[in-house]
């Protein structure tokens, strides 16, 4: 068996993390059987090196190997892409087609996003995967094939499954051994093998000095979220290297390129979203969390600021009638009792009555005022709300309205403060 340094020579993988060290060898071990395999991971992480590893390791080496992105092509012709189909099965079916399974037998199979296939489509494959088996579209003959299925997705197949999207006994069988290749963010120690690597291929593209980093732009660069892994990395290094005229790349002109607020996304939040949603997490969240720890922080300060200075005001109170009719409430909101003050008809500081006392101490000892989760949630959400409104108010006050100066100073991105002043209507 040749060693991963080779295996990583031979198809261009650069990295030394071990999740993906323990992928690359799995992938291996498994190559010489006919196991299926199922590739997870994150859009952009380089999950089709994978199946090639295993295609060139095994006894299939040198028959066909196909990759499929099954989610590029429409419901309606996948099953003649897949399977084939007979001429005049369809309009414009003008002659007979040879499917994917049929050309790559003997050979391996490659299906990236196969969790996007349509459920009909899921059963056919079913077939394959069980006897074998398949049918070409408007044709009733069965047919054979020998392959190898190796299938990749970046969704959440068991929430698929929950919601019938797709097949279980499907997932059983393409799941017999699970790869799982890591995201870049997790994977800091990697960006700078990456970034030299990308950087001299795309100088001798076209034909310049490589582009390379300070110790600060490192920094940044291995601190970032990278929502897109990978590719996104490449795509940025190819970006600077072709605009930028200086070769040596500082932070602040990465920070053009790149914002600076963007959080770290896991494989089950991307899960958990259509990939029509998933432009949605890669949204400036962790900016927009300490703004909202901060406004709950000054939310607090105040809160208790108001409290104490209202307790010296109703310590300090000469009417001891005051004190004693709203001693309930003053237990309520402080959980402490007030001796009252100084009383001049008889020299004596007057204390709490027992009845009272034993009253207090009853009803607040053992019971604690309810309220409900729902209430707990609009009072907050509300003081939350005035408390961001009045903040963002004040900033574009401030900057006569620029957008752009007003989020630098709230700490937020423009397009967060463009949401929020839409939101409520600024």
């Amino acid at each position: 068996m040749k060693s991963i340094q080779n295996i990583k020579q031979k198809f261009g993988i650069i990295g030394y993390d071990y999740t993906l060290q323990r992928s690359l060898e799995k992938a291996i071990q498994v190559a010489p059987t006919d196991i299926s395999v199922l590739v997870l991971g994150e859009s952009g992480v380089g999950k089709e090196f994978i199946p090639k590893i295993i295609h060139q390791f095994s006894c299939r080496k040198h028959y066909s190997y196909i990759a499929v992105n099954c989610g590029a092509i429409p419901e309606g012709t996948i099953d003649s892409e897949l399977f084939g189909h007979e001429k005049g099965s369809f309009t414009g079916a003008t002659n007979m087609r040879k499917g994917y399974f049929e050309v790559a037998n003997k050979g391996t199979i490659f299906l990236d996003e196969v969790g996007e296939l349509p459920l009909t489509t899921q059963v056919r494959l079913l077939r394959i995967l069980e006897s074998g088996d398949f049918i070409k579209v408007g044709s009733s003959k069965t047919q054979k094939t020998d392959i190898r299925i190796v299938a990749a997705t970046n969704l959440n197949i068991t929430e698929s499954i929950q919601k019938e999207k797709f097949r279980e006994d499907l997932y059983y069988r393409l799941n017999t051994v699970q790869i799982t290749i890591p995201p870049l963010r997790s994977r800091k120690n990697d960006i700078k093998f990456l970034f030299k690597k990308f950087s001299n291929d795309f100088a001798e593209k076209y034909h310049m000095p490589p582009i390379i980093l300070n110790k600060h732009s490192l920094k940044y660069l291995e601190n970032y979220s990278w929502p897109g892994n990978i590719r996104q990395l490449k795509n940025l290094i190819e970006q600077i290297s072709v605009v930028e005229t200086k070769r040596e790349i500082t932070i602040e002109k990465l920070q053009e390129y790149i914002p600076d607020n963007i959080p770290s996304l896991s494989v089950s939040r991307i899960h958990n979203c259509n990939r029509s949603d998933k432009e949605y997490f890669f949204h400036d969240f962790s900016k927009e969390r300490d703004f909202i720890y901060q406004i709950l922080f000054d939310i607090k300060k105040k809160f208790d600021d108001l409290k104490n200075i209202t307790y010296r005001l109703i310590k300090n109170n000469t009417n001891n009638k005051f004190i004693i009719k709203n001693q309930e409430l003053i237990y309520k909101v402080f959980g402490k009792q007030i001796i009252y003050p100084y009383n001049e008809k008889n020299n004596s500081i007057f204390q709490i009555r027992n009845s009272i006392k034993s009253s207090i101490k009853k009803k607040f000892e053992f019971k604690e005022i309810e309220i409900n989760s729902s209430q707990k949630n609009h009072i907050s959400c509300f003081s939350l709300e005035k408390q961001e409104i009045d903040f963002i108010q004040k900033a574009l006050k401030k900057n006569n309205g620029k957008r752009k100066k007003t989020a630098k100073d709230l700490g937020i991105s423009e397009r967060t403060l463009y949401r929020k002043i839409k939101q409520y209507g600024l």
